[in-house]
């Protein structure tokens, strides 16, 4: 494999980083690219207020999810385990240790590039990896990447360079972009689920209040609790939700708060969900206990409503949006409906659910109730309770 290999404090990662790796990567016919934190820069220290070491490493995952490779792309927590001095001479000879027979590139910016030869053992790290260089601005030319070329390849004749200017990347210093969160500002230059997490977290001087965040807000924070590939379902069902809710006459503005955060906690594995439950006191049936599908609809209620202050209509839509259950809500029908039906969903029969949802909401929710208990059939497993007496209300309704 070729593999590149991308450091640096990545405080806060943005999208001058992503654009340059996504570059490098097609550019290079990278068949992987790791993602690696410093724990300390050895040329100077992280600024104070910066984001924990975890959280870094968190913001560059989320960061490196946004460039679509999938599992082409991992974050290695390498130098934040080792700790100390982040000197990249030792961070390739791990990921040698790694990939011993793998080809490896260095990816860096022009800055690194042009004092390369500075560094602690560059000769090692030369021997151990390819250069990758990138620029990310127009003055970041041609020629400056030149006589570096010329310096580095009479010194080390065995040294493997490539250097290009990506053109049309957005170029902003991490510096700058910290100032400009401080201020309320910032968002453009980074990833959405990047930029929620960061005022999840409150990170970079920024003190949202997460119980009263406006939806240009909310959004991304909603976001930033997700794996990549829910993003597309979630934003689907946003706007599902809006529809369902203009042709029924429901609270659009709570519809579209219960669909953002109706996932929220769906990355998390059983032992996460069964400590949450604990700790919120949710009181799991026997089929829940050993159903982790059937677990974030609860888990996702209960941080709703902790979190970021929902009220009891929006809770109750998160709560039963997986099984239903009888005499629901128009907000509860609507967000059962939405999940089921939002435009990135492709499975037999939805194309009928999605007609017969606009038609009547009743026919709709008994329609999709009744697939539901079909599926579960079909596959051998238990049907919740819950969603058979919601199906035996509306037979005798």
């Amino acid at each position: 494999m070729r593999i590149g290999v991308y450091g640096g404090t990545f405080n806060p990662p943005h999208l001058g980083h992503i654009t340059a790796a996504r570059a490098v990567f097609e550019l290079l016919k990278l068949d992987k690219l790791l993602l690696i934190p410093d724990a300390q820069p050895p040329h100077k220290p992280l600024p104070e207020g910066s984001p924990t070491a975890q959280q870094r490493l968190e913001l560059t995952r989320l960061a490196g999810e946004q460039l679509g490779l999938e599992e082409r792309v991992e974050t290695l927590d390498i130098e934040l385990c080792r700790g100390g001095k982040s000197y990249t001479a030792d961070t390739l000879t791990a990921v040698r240790a790694l990939y011993p027979d793998d080809e490896l590139w260095l990816l860096m910016g022009t800055d690194m590039f042009l004092t390369l030869h500075t560094w602690h053992e560059p000769e090692r790290i030369m021997a151990l990896a390819g250069i990758a260089a990138f620029g990310r601005s127009e003055k970041d030319s041609e020629e400056l990447f030149a006589i570096q070329r010329e310096r580095l390849y009479q010194t080390y004749p065995f040294a493997r360079i490539f250097t290009l200017t990506v053109p049309g990347v957005v170029d902003i210093s991490s510096t700058d972009l910290r100032d400009k969160l401080a201020e309320g500002g910032g968002s453009y230059y980074l990833a959405p689920a990047v930029y929620g997490a960061i005022l999840r977290d409150k990170l970079y001087g920024t003190d949202e209040n997460l119980k009263a965040l406006p939806l240009e807000k909310l959004r991304p924070v909603a976001l930033s609790f997700l794996k990549h590939k829910r993003i597309p379902h979630v934003l689907g069902t946003e706007q599902e939700a809006i529809r369902l809710s203009v042709r029924y006459g429901a609270d659009v503005g709570k519809a579209r708060v219960a669909a953002l955060l109706h996932d929220c906690t769906k990355r998390l594995e059983m032992d996460e969900q069964t400590a949450l439950c604990r700790a919120y006191g949710i009181q799991l049936d026997q089929l829940e206990q050993h159903a982790l599908k059937l677990l974030h609809a609860k888990t996702g209620a209960a941080i709703a409503r902790d979190a970021f202050g929902v009220d009891n209509e929006i809770y109750t839509a998160i709560f039963w949006h997986t099984t239903g259950h009888a005499n629901m809500t128009l907000l509860e029908k609507i967000m059962y409906l939405a999940d089921y039906i939002e435009p990135t969903r492709d499975f037999p029969g939805v194309d009928g659910l999605r007609a017969a949802c606009y038609e009547d909401l009743d026919k709709g929710l008994r329609m999709g109730l009744e697939m539901t208990i079909q599926e579960m059939h079909d596959r051998g497993n238990p049907v919740h309770s819950a969603t058979l007496e919601a199906d035996e209300y509306l037979k005798g309704n």
